[in-house]
């Protein structure tokens, strides 16, 4: 039926597309083990086309090797000829030219399967070569590609650390999670603070630090007057001579009375 047909269709590509997430995020969590897998299979299909390479090769080398035999061996029959010849004697250099056009038919023969055999071998030379230098520039491409994946790797974890982002067990995050909760505490402790001075007499509390404040008013008042004092000192009288019938203390006494 087209509907279930449509059905399945959708529920494959579903289980296709998952397989598929699934396979890239196992590549990108083992990024630089999948890029030198993937050089070693390379490698590993480069010594199969160098092995059916060889076998080619060797093939061509086998057909021409026979090949040039037989080339020789006509070489050789018109030689015999030409000696017959010269001695005289026709009837073997008959002979010797019929094995030539033996050696000659086989040559021909060959000659289109030696031609193939080589023309095969110098492509696959040529197709190997090229392999090989592919193979050098992907090894080349997969360091590259694992360095910049390792230093993008880096930079993004610097980005996030500098951001704030990232994993849950990031220090700059903890960090400012930590600051948050200190302002929310302290946050909280002004605002019990605030609740508990709610009804004091503010007047009561006004006069109690004015009479601190006259206290030191007072302090002052009595520095100024300590300090004028000595600068201004009261004066003095010079002592009197002792007269007839005059003590000391009587002296000192009216001494004291005068500067009174």
């Amino acid at each position: 039926m087209p509907f279930l047909s449509d059905i399945f269709g959708r529920m494959g590509r579903v289980a296709r597309g998952t397989a598929n997430q699934g396979v890239d995020a196992l590549e990108d969590a083992h990024f630089e083990s999948t890029v030198r897998q993937t050089v070693a299979d390379m490698r590993t299909e480069l010594n199969k086309v160098i092995n059916a390479s060889a076998m080619a090769m060797s093939n061509y080398n086998r057909l021409d090797a026979e090949y040039q035999k037989y080339q020789r061996q006509s070489q050789e029959w018109k030689d015999r000829a030409g000696l017959a010849l010269d001695a005289g004697k026709e009837d073997l250099a008959r002979q010797a030219l019929a094995k030539k056009a033996e050696c000659d038919q086989q040559s021909a023969t060959m000659q289109q399967s030696v031609e193939s055999a080589r023309a095969t071998s110098e492509k696959l030379k040529a197709q190997v070569a090229e392999l090989k230098r592919k193979i050098d520039e992907g090894e080349r491409t997969a360091t590259t590609l694992v360095a910049r994946k390792n230093a993008a790797e880096a930079q993004r974890k610097v980005a996030e650390a500098m951001s704030g982002v990232g994993s849950a067990d990031n220090a700059f995050s903890a960090l400012k999670r930590f600051e948050e909760t200190v302002s929310k505490e302290e946050a909280t402790a002004q605002a019990y603070d605030q609740i508990a001075s709610t009804g004091k007499d503010e007047n009561l509390e006004a006069q109690f630090a004015s009479l601190g404040a006259h206290g030191v008013d007072s302090e002052l008042a009595a520095l100024k007057a300590e300090r004028l004092q000595k600068a201004n000192p009261a004066p003095t009288f010079p002592p009197k001579s002792l007269g007839p019938g005059d003590s000391i203390a009587t002296r000192e006494a009216s001494g004291g009375k005068a500067g009174a």
